[in-house]
C-alpha cells in the first residue's frame, strides 16, 4: 500500500503501461476482425456458388462472425494474461535490481562502504551498472580508509613535536629547566617539524587538485642531478653514508627546476633515512627511450612486496616507527608522485625484499629539440 501522495512503484507503472499496449492491441484486433472478417467471409461464399436460401446464408454467416469473433476473445484473452504475467515478473525483477542499487546508495550515504550489488542477471546493461556502482563502492572505501589513516597518522604527527613544546614550555615556566639555547633550540626543532609537515600537506593537496604552478625551462639532466646531490651531500657526510653520482649524456629536459629538486631531495632524503650508516646511496642519470631517467637507488633496508605498491601513498610508512624517530613525514614520496604527474613522467620503485635496499626510478620526457 503507498503512502498518500506517493508515486507509483516502477514496476506498478511498468505494468500498467504494458496493460494498456496488450488492451489497445486486443481492441484493435477486435474491430478489424469483426468488421473485416464477414465481408470477406460473405464474399466467398458468393463466389463458391453454393445453393442456400438466403435465411440459410445469414445464418451461415451469422454463425462465422459469432465463431470468429470468441475464437479471438478468447485467444487473445489468454495472450493479455500472459503477457501481463511475463511484465509483471520483468518488471518486479527490474524494480529489485534497481532498490538494490538505491538500498546499497543508501548504505554508502550512511557511511557503509563495503556495501556491494549482485549481477541481476538482466542482460549487459545492468550488468554493467552493478559492475560500476561496486567499482565506486570500492573506490570510495579505498579512499575513506586512505582518509582515516591519514588523519590518524597527522594527529600523531601533530602530537609528538606539540607534546615536546609544551613540555619544554612548562619545564621554563616552572624554572625546571632554563630558556637556553640548547632548550630553545629543541623548541625551535619542533616547531619547524609542524612547519614542515603543514608545507607537505599543502604542496600534495595542491598536487592533487591539479593546480600546481610549474615554471618550465630546459634544463641539462647531469646539471639538475648534480645541483641535487651538492644540497645533500653534507647530511650523508653528517650520517656517513656514501653518496655517489653517475652522469650519463642525457640530454635536456623541461622542468620546473625547484619542483625538480624538490622530487630529488624528497628520494634522497628518503633513501638516507633507510640507509645505515657505511652504505651507499647513488643518484644517476641516463637516457631512456622519449625521455631520461633518473634513478636513485640506496643499499638499506629494502622493501617488502607487500608495501611496494602503497609507498606512493600519503602517510603510508613501510616501517612507521623507524620513520617517526627519524621525523618522516610520511608523504614526501606522495609529494615526488604528483610533482613527476604534474611534469608529464612517472615514478616507480623496485626492491628486492628486505636488506636488499631499494630503487626509485623518476621518468621524464626529453625536451624538444
Amino acid at each position: 500500500m503507498t503512502r498518500a501522495g506517493a508515486r507509483p512503484r516502477f514496476a506498478t507503472r511498468l505494468l500498467i503501461a504494458q496493460a494498456l499496449v496488450l488492451i489497445a492491441g486486443s481492441l484493435s484486433t477486435w474491430l478489424v476482425a469483426s468488421s473485416v472478417g464477414p465481408g470477406i467471409f460473405h464474399d466467398h461464399l458468393q463466389q463458391a456458388g453454393v445453393g442456400h436460401t438466403p435465411a440459410e446464408n445469414e445464418h451461415v454467416e451469422e454463425a462465422f462472425a459469432a465463431s470468429l469473433l470468441i475464437s479471438i476473445a478468447l485467444a487473445l484473452l489468454t495472450s493479455v494474461v500472459a503477457a501481463l504475467a511475463v511484465s509483471w515478473y520483468f518488471s518486479r525483477r527490474v524494480e529489485r535490481s534497481i532498490s538494490s542499487v538505491a538500498e546499497g546508495a543508501s548504505q554508502i550515504a550512511a557511511g557503509r562502504y563495503d556495501a556491494r550489488v549482485p549481477d541481476p542477471g538482466l542482460g549487459e546493461e545492468f550488468a554493467t551498472l552493478a559492475t560500476t556502482y561496486n567499482s565506486l563502492a570500492a573506490r570510495l572505501e579505498a579512499t575513506e580508509s586512505v582518509r582515516r589513516r591519514m588523519l590518524a597518522d597527522l594527529a600523531h604527527e601533530m602530537r609528538t613535536p606539540l607534546a615536546t613544546i609544551e613540555a619544554h614550555l612548562e619545564a621554563i615556566e616552572d624554572g625546571v629547566r632554563p630558556p637556553d639555547p640548547h632548550t630553545l633550540g629543541i623548541v625551535r626543532a619542533s616547531a619547524r617539524r609542524l612547519g614542515r609537515l603543514a608545507e607537505d600537506v599543502s604542496a600534495v593537496s595542491t598536487a592533487d587538485e591539479g593546480s600546481l604552478q610549474i615554471d618550465r625551462r630546459p634544463v641539462p639532466v647531469a646539471m639538475l642531478v648534480s645541483a641535487a646531490a651538492d644540497a645533500s651531500r653534507h647530511h650523508f657526510d653528517t650520517k656517513a653514508v656514501g653518496l655517489r653520482t653517475v652522469l650519463e649524456e642525457s640530454g635536456s629536459v623541461e622542468v620546473d627546476v625547484q619542483r625538480m629538486e624538490q622530487v630529488l631531495g624528497n628520494l634522497l632524503d628518503n633513501a638516507l633515512r633507510h640507509t645505515p650508516a657505511g652504505g651507499t646511496v647513488t643518484l644517476s642519470c641516463r637516457r631512456h627511450g622519449a625521455g631520461v631517467e633518473i634513478v636513485v637507488a640506496d643499499t638499506g633496508a629494502g622493501v617488502a612486496p607487500e608495501h611496494l605498491a602503497h609507498l606512493f601513498d600519503r602517510f603510508y610508512r613501510a616501517d612507521a616507527a623507524r620513520d617517526r624517530e627519524h621525523g618522516g613525514s610520511g608523504i614526501g614520496l606522495a609529494i615526488a608522485k604528483a610533482l613527476v604527474e604534474g611534469h608529464g613522467g612517472r615514478i616507480s620503485v623496485a626492491s628486492g625484499g628486505p636488506g636488499q635496499g631499494a630503487t626509485f626510478t623518476v621518468w621524464l620526457p626529453a625536451a624538444e629539440g
